[in-house]
């Protein structure tokens, strides 16, 4: 959508972005870094452009019609996303969540007027049992009447909405994209990118990405972290191994570190989760050198975050 003219609906705001160039963050003598600023979406994260998909795709085949709820199992990203997307389009939204995702992203999918499920989780951390045992739930609850179940990790409409993220990118960065890295929750949002990037430039290297303490892709096995969205515990179904290059373990602790940088350095305010994708963008940066181009994206507002401790603690 042109932001020269005044949207007829919100949903008309979703997507069209800003790419930034990082100037601080990143080393001299190596790759420029590109971040695609996916915070300005209307709820705060990329999920937006998922949500939407997600829906209108139903709603064009006839499984999701009208009087119907929707239902899913979500972190809260992808839920404040289709709890927005329902309340616009007039469907009831139930999500199953947990204790162990941030109460800012709990209170916005309530606020939209989700009803919030809570599975709660020992100690609050993401273990490899959390997601399985929240999407049980949310498929028990899909298999009664007047249910549709988003499904959001097998779902392959998720990659339709992502598609546009990656026109965009080829668009903003009309000098190619040598590289293109992104931390793997369902893996929609790297897969979508990917299948545009690829197809425009055979050689751009994709890099999906995982915490260090959690590394299904890497090394076969989960483990318990704090980077909401991603690390799910299981092998995300979407993910196809046709359209990334490579894998990496990024630490919790060095993208947490890089999130704070972001915000008092280059005036991004953003999760974890995009720390770590920046963390491996300069990774990348370093290893490809100087006149080479490496994007990435940060997945989310910062403003989730707040009642945390992920800009206070050192």
């Amino acid at each position: 959508m042109s932001t020269n003219r005044p949207a007829r609906v919100v949903l008309e705001t979703i997507g069209n972005t800003p790419c930034i160039e990082l100037q601080n963050v990143v080393p001299g003598d190596c790759a420029r870094v590109f971040l695609k600023l996916e915070g300005l979406n209307p709820t705060g994260s990329y999920k937006d452009r998922m949500a939407r998909a997600v829906i209108e795709e139903a709603e064009r085949r006839g499984d999701l019609k009208p009087g119907m709820t929707v239902v899913e199992a979500t972190g809260g990203s992808t839920g404040s996303s289709l709890a927005f997307v329902c309340a616009i389009k007039g469907y009831d939204f139930t999500v199953v969540s947990s204790n162990a995702f941030a109460v800012e992203k709990l209170k916005t999918m309530a606020a939209y007027g989700a009803t919030v499920d809570i599975v709660p989780s020992s100690g609050g951390k993401i273990t490899p049992e959390l997601i399985p045992a929240m999407r049980s739930k949310a498929k028990e609850i899909s298999l009664m009447d007047g249910y549709y179940y988003a499904d959001q990790f097998c779902n392959p409409d998720v990659l339709i909405g992502y598609e546009g993220l990656g026109r965009e990118l080829l668009e903003q960065i009309p000098e190619g994209i040598d590289a293109f890295c992104g931390a793997v929750g369902g893996a929609g949002m790297v897969m979508g990118v990917s299948r545009i990037l690829k197809s425009h430039y055979a050689d751009c290297r994709v890099t999906v990405l995982e915490p260090a303490s959690a590394p299904m892709i890497t090394k076969g096995y989960g483990g318990p972290h704090s980077v909401e969205g991603i690390g799910i515990g299981f092998i995300p179904p979407l993910l196809d191994k046709r359209l990334y290059d490579d894998a990496r373990a990024v630490d919790e602790g060095e993208g947490r570190a890089i999130s704070r940088r972001l915000a008092q350095e280059e005036g991004i305010l953003a999760g974890a989760s995009t720390g770590l994708n920046v963390v491996a963008a300069i990774q990348l940066a370093k290893e490809l050198g100087p006149g080479n181009i490496v994007v990435t994206v940060a997945c989310d507002s910062g403003l989730k975050y707040l009642q945390g401790d992920l800009f206070t603690k050192k």
